[in-house]
């Protein structure tokens, strides 16, 4: 107890003097490590975990270095939106799952005792040894690009969907380990992790993270090795035993193109793993995982770094566990063979093996090869063969993903970033898994690596940005060159192709037979990619049977690229869904902007002349301007190109952007709302589209620029069932990059609502509450018609069941009783006005006692402002 009033007292003292204290002074004493759980603040802690959803891959992050783990190890709930948080789901809405639990370790030398921190290991009740501060220091935050007219939110923000966690491993406390009975030692490191995501096509499927590792103890970290360790359990979520049958490797090249002119190898050094079959059964489902997850390690804090990938798998009996382990005295450290203490060759217990696991330079097989190690291999020890065949064809499989070494000196800070990366279409085949354990290679050449190697190389591109020179010093990282009389493709310095006025430098160089291809960037992070234009505003406003939809393009149509620097805004799309999936959608109306694309010959196109695309869309205005007032773009398709009478080498046709569905109202059923006042002149564009700088009568209600308004009305929908309503926008690409036109997520401005009458017409008419389906039938196929339980599957029919309160005040009080007047469940309903679901409330017909509710005629009353209206429904079990 002396030690704890020791820590007390400066804990007082710090904080006379200032009021944030805490969230660091406690990080400074070593001996915190003593505290016992009714001397610590472990219940204040501000433990929180969230889920990035903005793209296809959905993963949970938390802020004791964890990431997914929500069954044991994080949050089931997310603390930010109240959802349920997703263990690695890919893609959005499937409920296959890729990540039972991934964690951070880090290990050092400090003075003479070797300690290691993680966030879990996945076998240990003892093992999370990070935690945030108490609240409000260690609360996590959230960042977008999404809202620039709330600077907390955009202020700063580097993604569509940022959380920054701080999380330290001097604030966990733990009991004794399990396995050597040593209680937790911190290093006293803080860890800063920043996770990034995007829902742009090409940047979907990953996410990125961004690491800051800060000593903040008085002794120096030596032989520092950091690394994220895998487990991850693929499969569907309702799969008892998805953990038993992944695999897992490594894989460091894979052969890229570009435009399938130029063939060269890429280095992608990710570590992978997967189902080992995508659970086919003889067949690919919407239940099956065919897909692949990998971490790709794209800066660490020295260029000249140690890299180790272990995998090991986990049988129940620690005797049984195996990893492989090189012999006696070969690779790379040359060290004797490492008994775990378990028996076993794979599960690393303690510190120590830990330890050892981080920093011991190999590279293990490929899961799949464990069965083909000979008893004579010079390398690798021969594995126990009671299960190794087992082991070989998918198994309860775990992988170590580690680097170093480097020093910590006190104070000082070490960045890493990594992406998480999720692909699609890893199995091709359902019978796959016959080839295994006997037939490796026939195995290992089914699966398809195309996609995580090509989603991997964007990670690296939009984490440093390919011919960017991000900090001004005269470098913007190395290219490749792609020629039609075969010119090598090998890596050059970008400064050995231009110089300091970007004149070319190689007389070789053709710019109509080669292309300059910026491939590496300068090494300083950009943390960013071409985006679509913010997606527009959004307004419901429902009645019965139909939804008339209005959104406001203000910042859609006047916000320049952050990568081209262009306001390249084409159009807008309106889609309708009955849930939240972007697979879901079903598109109503488009409008876009008639713009045309020009390709143009090249005699000297590799590897066969063609017609190219050079230059962004042209506008009808921009074309009559270069070739007369009648020129149509129309009368030059592809099967009848243009030749300029002044230039008769040239050759050029035209092809329409997107529809060119431009005409408001006629070739599109989205119209301008104000379109009267556009065409008499007193609705203008504005000359400074900013809202705070506009005239009152420029502005909708909701201070947004009238002259960029549009409505549609989607007529003959079920007024019954929730409808999902989102109004995407796109732009028109970027030939120069090879980028197709991206669109914004459907997911991003999704507004959801019944079509059924509005608050205002509700209360204006003298509109009654009334209940749905009336009576209740369990007998009528409401699930399998849709109209419940929709997408919880896994969920027994009893537990999916809704009945509908409709014409509700925003704010009131739902009561149900029985026939004897028993109080069989009480529901607050309390939503904003201007929420178009304000007047719909659903009861889950589960009593306050949570039980079902039985067969019956049960009464309702609605209680709000003094007013009372009852009424009485039939429930028929």
């Amino acid at each position: 107890m002396s030690i704890f009033r020791s820590v007390l007292c400066i804990f007082l003292l710090a904080l006379l003097l200032s009021s944030t204290a805490w969230g660091r002074m406690s990080l400074e004493y070593e001996n915190i490590k003593n505290l016992g759980p009714g001397e610590s603040a472990v219940e204040e802690k501000c433990h929180c975990t969230v889920s990035h959803r903005v793209g296809k891959f959905v993963l949970a992050v938390a802020n004791r270095g964890v990431l997914a783990g929500t069954d044991s190890w994080s949050d089931a709930i997310d603390c930010i939106t109240g959802e349920q948080n997703q263990n690695a789901e890919y893609p959005k809405g499937s409920d296959v799952l890729y990540a039972y639990a991934c964690c951070f370790w880090i290990g050092a030398v400090v003075g003479r005792d070797t300690l290691v921190s993680t966030g879990a290991d996945g076998w240990s009740s003892s093992s999370n040894e990070f935690a945030p501060a108490i609240c409000p220091f260690g609360e996590l935050v959230y960042r977008s690009i999404r809202f620039p007219e709330r600077p907390l939110l955009f202020d700063g923000a580097i993604s569509e969907e940022d959380y920054i966690a701080t999380y330290s491993d001097t604030a966990a406390y733990q009991d004794d380990n399990n396995w050597d009975g040593l209680p937790h030692r911190p290093m006293n490191i803080e860890v800063t992790q920043k996770s990034y995501a995007w829902s742009y096509s090409y940047a979907e499927d990953f996410i990125l993270f961004d690491y800051e590792i800060k000593n903040i103890g008085r002794a120096r970290l030596e032989n520092v090795y950091m690394g994220f360790y895998n487990d991850s359990d693929v499969g569907f979520a309702a799969l008892q035993d998805r953990y038993s049958d992944d695999i897992c490797g490594f894989r460091q090249t894979f052969v890229s193109s570009y435009e399938d002119l130029c063939y060269f190898v890429d280095t992608v050094n990710i570590a992978w793993i997967a189902d080992n079959d995508g659970d086919p059964d003889g067949v690919f489902t919407e239940q099956s995982a065919p897909g692949v997850t990998g971490m790709r390690i794209v800066r660490t804090p020295s260029d000249q770094l140690n890299v180790s990938f272990n995998w090991w798998i986990s049988n129940g009996d620690p005797s049984k566990d195996f990893g492989p382990r090189e012999r006696d005295g070969v690779g790379l450290l040359k060290e004797d063979f490492r008994d775990f203490g378990t028996g076993g060759q794979g599960t690393p217990e303690g510190d120590y093996n830990k330890y050892y696991m981080l920093r011991n330079q190999e590279f293990d097989f490929e899961q799949v090869y464990s069965a083909s190690i000979s008893p004579t291999d010079t390398l690798w020890s021969y594995p126990p063969q009671e299960d190794i065949r087992t082991i070989s064809d998918g198994f309860d499989t775990r992988y170590l993903l580690s680097f170093g070494p480097f020093d910590i000196d006190p104070g000082d800070e070490l960045p890493i970033s990594f992406a998480y990366v999720a692909a699609e279409g890893f199995h091709t085949t359902v019978d796959n898994l016959i080839n295994l354990p006997d037939y490796p290679d026939e195995f290992y050449a089914n699966l398809d690596f195309s996609d995580l190697a090509l989603n991997s190389t964007w990670a690296s591109r939009v984490y440093d940005n390919p011919g960017v020179d991000t900090d001004d010093d005269g470098w913007a990282g190395k290219v490749r060159i792609c020629c039609a009389d075969g010119h090598d493709t090998s890596l050059y310095d970008i400064r050995e192709i231009y110089d300091a006025d970007s004149n070319l430098l190689i007389d070789w160089y053709d710019p109509l037979t080669c292309t300059i291809i910026p491939y590496e960037g300068d090494g300083v992070p950009d943390f960013r990619g071409a985006s679509p234009p913010p997606p527009p505003a959004i307004f419901l406003e429902p009645s019965v049977g139909s939804i008339r939809v209005r959104f406001n393009g203000t910042r859609t149509e006047t916000t320049a690229d952050v990568f081209s620097r262009i306001i390249d805004f084409e159009g807008y799309r309106v889609h309708i869904s009955r849930d939240q999936r972007e697979s879901s959608y079903s598109l109503v109306s488009s409008y876009d902007i008639e713009d045309y694309n020009k390709f143009v010959w090249n005699p000297n196109k590799v590897p066969d002349p063609g017609y190219e695309l050079r230059d962004i869309p042209f506008t009808v205005d921009s074309l009559k301007a270069l070739y007369g007032q009648t020129f149509d773009p129309l009368d030059y398709p592809q099967t009848s190109p243009f030749t300029h009478p002044d230039f008769p080498d040239s050759s050029f046709y035209f092809e329409p952007q997107d529809y060119n569905a431009s005409e408001l109202g006629e070739s599109t059923r989205i119209r301008k709302v104000y379109q009267d006042d556009i065409d008499n002149g007193t609705l203008l564009y504005p000359v400074n589209p900013n809202p705070d700088d506009a005239d009152p009568e420029e502005l909708t209600p909701e201070g947004l620029f009238r002259y960029f308004e549009y409505e549609i009305v989607i007529d003959s929908v079920l007024p019954t069932v929730e409808w999902w309503v989102s109004v995407t926008a796109f732009d028109f690409g970027s030939p120069e990059s090879g980028l197709q036109a991206l669109e914004s997520a459907k997911s991003a401005n999704a507004v959801a609502c019944y079509a059924l009458n509005t608050h205002e017409t509700v209360a204006s008419t003298g509109q009654r509450v009334f209940v749905y389906p009336n009576p209740y039938r369990s007998d009528a196929g409401y699930r399998a018609d849709g109209f419940e339980g929709r997408l919880e599957t896994d969920r027994p029919p009893d537990r999916t069941r809704a009945l509908h309160f409709a014409n509700l005040p925003p704010k009131c009080t739902i009561r149900i009783y029985s026939l004897d007047g028993d109080l069989i469940r009480e529901i607050d309903h309390d939503k904003d006005p201007s929420d178009p679901e304000c007047t719909h409330e659903i009861w889950d017909m589960i009593t306050r006692n949570t039980q079902m509710i039985v067969s019956g005629i049960y009464f309702w009353t609605v209680e709000s402002d003094g007013e009372t209206q009852i009424g009485k429904f039939v429930v028929i079990m």
